[in-house]
């Protein structure tokens, strides 16, 4: 079984989004998890724009990184320059990726304008999920 850890700065947006689109189209051939450098609570807006594709992580956890965790994982995708930058060394068998995406939680405007932003980072996770199939 494949383990693959998405990793961002607070857990609280785009790792949370990208774990709950991994587990629909991963499915149970992976191991799945999310963390980030900081824990800054689950953010109601990702939880509202994941519910309009039907998945459902309101149940979910901002957790940090486990470091053991890490070190085992396949496959280790950063969501933001800052986890990249500030991720522990993982060993070399640890794949890496990047997917450099904007926080949608500094996003600026009224609430819809707000919630397009969100909308629009977890179209692009949700893409780039389906090319990991």
């Amino acid at each position: 079984m494949k383990q693959v850890y998405f990793l961002c700065t607070g857990n609280s947006c785009r790792s949370q989004m990208a774990e709950g689109f991994a587990h629909k189209i991963l499915g149970s051939n992976w191991k799945i998890a999310s963390a980030g450098i900081e824990s800054h609570g689950l953010n109601p807006l990702a939880v509202k724009v994941m519910a309009e594709k039907g998945i459902d992580i309101s149940h979910n956890q901002s957790k940090l990184i486990d470091p053991t965790y890490l070190a085992s994982s396949d496959l280790v995708i950063t969501l933001c320059g800052d986890a990249r930058d500030r991720c522990p060394l993982t060993p070399a068998s640890v794949k890496k990726l990047h997917w450099p995406l904007p926080d949608p939680a500094q996003a600026t405007g009224n609430s819809e304008e707000i919630l397009m932003v969100f909308r629009q980072v977890r179209d692009e996770i949700e893409a780039k999920i389906k090319t990991l199939v």
